[in-house]
């Protein structure tokens, strides 16, 4: 494909090699705790191959898996899920659709500083035994303020799912229901992001083939990840979330430093 001759022609056929690689990987993972497959990509395939193609390479993958995430459990589940987070999901949209037209202006640096020093200082505090409350009249605010923090970073980095993971423990969400719900969220950002990026001219003729050609790595990784979701409990499926998440922070941030 020429997709293929591009890259490796300014990456080099290693390139190709790892994101096939990665991307089986991230599968895995998101089909075990119901995330990280963003982070993973963008961080991932990211050391071999420009940002902005790391990003394009995520996104059809990330369309396909978080449908199946989604509809898991049928989609009269899912229905009521979108429901409940209504607010969340659409303001998440908003502000991935406007941010996402300022992914060329933006430092790369400044985006894995920040999202990843923020998922590792939150996330650490929690591994340690910090429990963030949320009361219930308060949930409305603190899903408004996720889903514009989550969006930002959405539109500019392809990676909006730890403030609405964060957000989710907080509020004590249920293992399946969690993972139901970060399923819409991550699937409805997708389809923002497709959309936002077809128009900066991130997906083209050239990432576009990519991103499709990744799909098959992801969804054979998800399949083998969800064999493994099926088997832990809640206490652990969240503290083995916390710890991914950590990592995921502390990988963004070598990306920031190092570059």
């Amino acid at each position: 494909m020429e997709a293929f001759s591009t890259i490796s022609a300014e990456f080099g056929v290693w390139a190709i090699v790892v994101s096939f690689l990665v991307m089986g990987l991230a599968g895995f993972i998101k089909g075990a705790i119901g995330f990280a497959l963003p982070m993973i990509v963008v961080s991932g395939i990211g050391t071999v191959v420009s940002v902005e193609i790391a990003i394009a390479a995520m996104i059809l993958p990330s369309l396909v898996t978080n449908f199946w995430q989604s509809a898991r459990n049928g989609l009269g589940e899912a229905v009521a899920s979108f429901k409940k987070f209504w607010r969340l999901n659409v303001l998440l949209l908003v502000v991935i659709y406007y941010s996402a037209k300022l992914v060329t202006s933006v430092p790369e640096s400044f985006l894995y500083l920040t999202l990843g020093g923020g998922i590792t200082f939150f996330g650490a505090l929690q591994i340690i035994g910090w429990r963030p409350k949320v009361k219930q009249r308060l949930r409305h605010y603190f899903e408004a303020i996720t889903a514009v923090v989550a969006g930002f970073f959405g539109g500019l980095a392809g990676v909006w799912g730890p403030p609405i993971l964060m957000y989710l423990i907080a509020i004590e969400t249920p293992k399946a229901e969690q993972i139901r719900v970060q399923g819409i969220s991550f699937l409805l950002g997708s389809i923002m992001l497709t959309f936002a990026h077809l128009n900066s001219g991130v997906l083209n003729a050239v990432s576009i083939p990519f991103s499709a050609a990744l799909i098959m790595p992801a969804l054979a990784g998800m399949f083998v990840g969800f064999f493994v979701q099926d088997r832990i409990d809640q206490q652990l499926f969240r503290k083995v979330t916390l710890i991914v998440l950590v990592l995921a922070g502390i990988n963004l941030l070598r990306r920031g430093f190092l570059g």
